[in-house]
């Protein structure tokens, strides 16, 4: 299976993504034009981090992220249910938990925050995985989600959108192990809810004080809320 569907298949989805773990990394980087660290950095800073805090880095992949979230002080453990991936990142000294987003094994309010970057988008009921996040937060925990948005100026989005379906598959291919699912990438995020649809959907599975804020004008939107 080179690309998952738009049905997000957990099997077929885990599947692409072992098969893009090998460059994953290098291949995100080229691909964001060097803006995956910024938006790593404004992630972890959103998340109002600390030493003492123990948090969760949901759709981990090969724990880049959870270097960075580390780096505050805090027990960061990555999570994710593509086993390649976690492999990929195994010389990263973080702790790593193979789990789906949708039943997460860990117990009711045991983090102080959860985050998930760019896999929101991946789990095949996001509403169940936003879900799974508030049961494993502490009452006045915090949530941050970095995705892929919709860029806030009519003329940039149009640029962007074909960036998207023409150049990104094109470049993927360069550099990629399994170009197809950079297809499957770019489709997902044209179908992926504007800043105001992810809002509503974050309130609606239990979280509060939802708000957002866009980066490298809106092609990603962090969205922060409180576990009530």
């Amino acid at each position: 299976m080179n690309r998952a569907s738009l049905e997000k298949d957990p099997h077929e989805v885990a599947s692409m993504f072992d098969g893009v773990a090998r460059r994953y990394d290098l291949t995100n980087t080229v691909l964001s034009l060097g803006q995956d660290r910024f938006w790593r950095r404004a992630t972890c800073a959103a998340l109002r981090i600390g030493p003492g805090d123990k948090v969760l880095d949901l759709a981990a992949g090969t724990a880049v992220s959870t270097v960075e979230l580390a780096g505050s002080g805090a027990w960061c453990v990555a999570a994710d249910f593509s086993v390649g991936m976690l492999a990929a990142g195994a010389g990263r000294d973080v702790p790593k938990v193979a789990g789906d987003a949708t039943r997460l094994p860990f117990a009711d309010g045991v983090f102080d925050a959860v985050t998930i970057s760019f896999g929101l988008r991946n789990v095949v009921d996001h509403a169940a995985g936003l879900r799974e996040m508030a049961r494993v937060t502490r009452p006045g925990g915090r949530l941050v989600v970095c995705e892929f948005s919709t860029p806030t100026n009519a003329l940039f989005a149009t640029v962007y959108k074909e960036y998207l379906m023409q150049a990104l598959p094109r470049m993927a291919r360069a550099v990629s192990s399994n170009p197809e699912a950079y297809v499957y990438l770019a489709e997902s995020i044209r179908a992926w809810p504007d800043q105001a649809d992810l809002a509503r959907r974050i309130a609606q599975a239990g979280w509060t004080d939802v708000h957002w804020r866009n980066l490298s004008g809106g092609i990603v939107a962090l969205h922060a809320a409180t576990k009530p």
